[in-house]
């Protein structure tokens, strides 16, 4: 006997669980990502349609959805099992299809409201004799006003209390959302009841399903439909051989054969053609312990799916945290090496070259202190330019050896960053023409040296490196020794600041991009601490 536990420990663990999946993020195109979403999307519709639900209400009913592809006879086989059409047939489906839930009317109030499928808003419609599809009325539980896809709620008395039947989208829609729903809506059953055709056994996508079924330990049950009578027994041999060889002879089966009303607008299948399958559903509800079974295999074998699958999951989050790390690490070193490469530069006088050099050499005679300030200024930012420009090239060219890099933008010629590093290297000369005032208004000096003129020559012994050292003698001369020391070691510590403040919010600017995607290791362990004591729990 196969039995529940539903001890509010377990439950506890699973909700913790689910919340730990709902946080995965996988932002990032690796070649394992597209699976991984695939599997995060499942677990979530698993956890969040069946597992907690049903451990949470083990009472409710049990739940059949009919899946298959397009043309099987799903429908027709659900209006058939309820005596009545309650859900669209035929072969051609409209762009969007509701799934279709039958109950007994003593079972409504079990999927009126949001404990299965809660991202669905339930669609309903009071049963009538002289309609059978009435027109829907519209209802979203608990003022869920953003569900935009839609669950039809039918009732039906002829189906027995404590079964409903779902009837989903197909399988091999070409509507993506259909496709998705019908793998959620299979994620919620009790009973997943498997249709095919005697045309269509073979198929991929049918066995696929079959495979996933088998995998998650699910109470299964396959249908054979629209069988001709003449090869009846030689396609159930084959499909039988066929199911044997994927260890799923076992699987309770029934066969459907073609009848005038398999095929069309949707009629009603005889009773005695649906008479087998309709017992076994109507047994696994109403018996206790078949009941039990069919329920505690499907929900013990979700959960120890959970112990294959939640590790996987964990290491996709692993490999895009640690594809996050490779991509910012191209980051950090592009600009640590050209951070280097500007103090070497530095203090090989790059920045007295060109026009600063120009001026360095005319002045005080042919210019101010504001023209060599101006031009040593320009000369800076130009390097800082030059440099933020090398880093972006290097990291672009990192980046585009890696997958992930596809996910954030490449750096590439950046308009603004000249205005941004300009508007740095101007607030940074102020601060040094404010630091030289100051330490001139400490002077006991008469006549007091000219502040600019100070200025001016910090900044050039500052930048100039060898080429500069004059500029420092004269420095020395103007203010004495000793505040001119005083004067370039802390002009130097802003210098170095100055430096390290561009490079940074530059750097950072790269990456902001990417650590806007959040993809953190934090969810890696969570996932597996939140198994490790979901496992406990059982």
């Amino acid at each position: 006997m196969v039995t529940l536990d539903v001890r509010p420990q377990l439950l506890d663990a699973l909700s913790a669980l689910r919340d730990r999946v709902a946080s995965v993020r996988l932002p990032l195109p690796l070649p394992g990502a597209p699976r991984a979403r695939q599997t995060r999307a499942e677990l979530l519709a698993q956890l969040d349609d069946y597992l907690v639900p049903r451990l949470k209400a083990p009472e409710a009913p049990l739940l059949a959805v009919v899946g298959g592809s397009t043309g099987a006879g799903k429908s027709t086989l659900v209006n058939s099992l309820v005596g009545r059409q309650v859900s669209e047939a035929g072969v051609l489906r409209p762009t969007t299809r509701t799934p279709v839930l039958v109950c007994h009317p003593d079972d409504h109030h079990w999927f009126a409201g949001m404990r299965v499928l809660p991202d669905l808003m339930r669609v309903w419609a009071p049963p009538e004799e002289d309609d059978p599809l009435p027109p829907p009325q519209r209802h979203t539980p608990h003022g869920n006003t953003h569900a935009t896809r839609e669950l039809r709620i039918e009732t039906v008395s002829t189906l027995p209390r404590g079964l409903a039947v779902l009837d989903a989208p197909d399988i091999d829609s070409l509507v993506v959302e259909n496709r998705t729903l019908a793998a959620e809506l299979l994620c919620a059953a009790d009973v997943w009841v498997m249709v095919t055709t005697a045309s269509r056994y073979a198929d991929a996508i049918p066995w696929h399903l079959l495979r996933t079924a088998k995998q998650y330990k699910a109470a299964l049950v396959i249908v054979l439909d629209r069988v001709p009578h003449q090869v009846l027994a030689e396609v159930s041999r084959q499909y039988g051989a066929l199911l044997n060889r994927a260890g799923l002879g076992e699987v309770p089966r029934f066969t459907v054969p073609e009848l005038p009303e398999s095929a069309g607008g949707g009629g009603l299948l005889p009773a005695s053609a649906v008479a087998p399958l309709s017992a076994w559903l109507t047994h696994h509800a109403k018996d206790p312990a078949a009941r039990q079974y069919a329920v505690g295999r499907t929900a013990l074998g979700a959960l120890d799916s959970l112990k294959r699958r939640m590790p996987e999951l964990a290491s996709a989050v692993a490999a895009q945290h640690a594809a996050a790390v490779r991509l910012t690490s191209a980051v950090e070193d592009a600009y640590k090496r050209e951070g280097k490469r500007v103090r070497s530069r530095l203090d090989n006088g790059a920045v007295l070259a060109g026009d600063a050099l120009t001026r360095w050499r005319g002045y005080p005679l042919d210019t101010t202190a504001d023209e060599l300030l101006d031009s040593l200024a320009e000369s800076l930012s130009a390097l800082l330019q030059c440099a933020v420009a090398a880093a972006d090239e290097r990291i672009a060219e990192a980046w585009r050896r890696e997958p992930a890099s596809a996910a954030v933008p490449l750096p590439g010629p950046d308009r603004e960053a000249g205005e941004r590093i300009g508007m740095a290297v101007r607030r940074w000369r102020r601060v040094l023409e404010e630091l030289a005032e100051e330490e001139v208004s400490k002077l006991d000096r008469q006549p007091a040296p000219d502040p600019d003129a100070v200025a001016a020559l910090l900044v050039a012994a500052l930048l100039g490196g060898k080429r500069a050292r004059p500029a420092g003698e004269k420095l020395a001369e103007r203010i004495g020794v000793q505040a001119a020391v005083r004067l370039r070691d802390r002009g130097g510590e802003l210098v170095g600041d100055h430096l390290d403040q561009v490079l940074r919010a530059e750097r950072d600017r790269r990456l902001a991009p990417l650590e806007a995607l959040e993809v953190t290791p934090e969810p890696q362990a969570e996932l597996i601490a939140a198994l490790s004591v979901l496992q406990k729990e059982r």
